[in-house]
């Protein structure tokens, strides 16, 4: 059975004492059923990378993973502002958001980059979670399952069959970050149920059975749970809504199917 997974993406929002403050807020809600969501699902905050240790030393002793919205794929080098996966690791950080929309379409980042950061991660055992998603045009257009396919294809390049149940997927469709506006469930089961099926025709029916395709794009306390609820959507990658304890343990208290 695959496990749950909410994770929070902070984007470029709080400091240091807001962090602090919200994980705390965050365990003060969820630590008295810690043991029974553990049973199921996962659960991951992804602070800018700055506020990295301090969120570490906020989480010590929690069951809440985390996580980083972005690496570079080379262990050190001469790469002005970047961080390298080691220096994750470090942190104790276990999953990593590669190839989000906003770093493909406001910095320009390419399939072929995104790939070389799945390959990194998972080559320093932390979970890649490879974003994937299509634009309000290609949407309108009718387009919206060849890109992500096509996302998916080149994200998950030279990606091995024994590696792949370790990498995860979110469906984030551009025109729902940030918007309010989201998908239906049935269009976001539509699109993760052929994730799936192009994953399973690749690597075969137990890797893909063991995918987690997570949904991201203004998920909220009042939509998460029909989301969640489908078959194909192992939940949820949470923007805004993660941004405030009590919101983002409603989330994670998610109804599943």
């Amino acid at each position: 059975m695959r496990k749950t997974l909410i994770a929070a993406n902070w984007k470029m929002h709080l400091l240091p004492v807001g962090a602090r403050a919200l994980v705390a807020g965050i365990r003060e809600a969820i630590d008295p059923v810690a043991a029974t969501l553990a049973k199921d699902r996962e659960v991951m905050v992804a602070p800018p990378a700055i506020l990295i240790p301090a969120v570490a030393q906020a989480l010590a002793g929690s069951s809440m993973l985390l996580g980083a919205q972005n690496m570079h794929y080379e262990d050190k080098g001469a790469f002005t502002g970047e961080v390298a996966p080691p220096m994750l690791q470090a942190y104790g950080v276990t999953h990593v958001i590669v190839g989000h929309s906003e770093r493909r379409h406001i910095f320009h980042e390419t399939d072929e980059l995104i790939n070389k950061k799945v390959i990194a991660a998972l080559q320093h055992r932390m979970t890649p979670i490879l974003c994937v998603g299509e634009t309000q045009d290609e949407h309108d257009g009718g387009r919206a399952l060849d890109v992500v396919l096509r996302q998916l294809q080149r994200g998950l390049e030279n990606v091995g069959d024994e590696h792949v149940p370790s990498v995860a997927i979110a469906y984030e469709p551009v025109w729902a970050i940030g918007t309010g506006r989201t998908a239906t469930p049935e269009q976001a089961e539509s699109i993760h149920g052929a994730i799936r099926g192009a994953i399973l025709e690749r690597y075969g029916r137990g890797r893909a059975d063991a995918v987690r395709i997570i949904y991201g794009g203004s998920v909220n306390d009042e939509n998460v749970d029909s989301l969640v609820s489908k078959p194909d959507i192992d939940g949820a990658l949470v923007g805004g809504a993660s941004l405030k304890a009590d919101s983002f343990a409603r989330i994670v208290r998610a109804r599943t199917c």
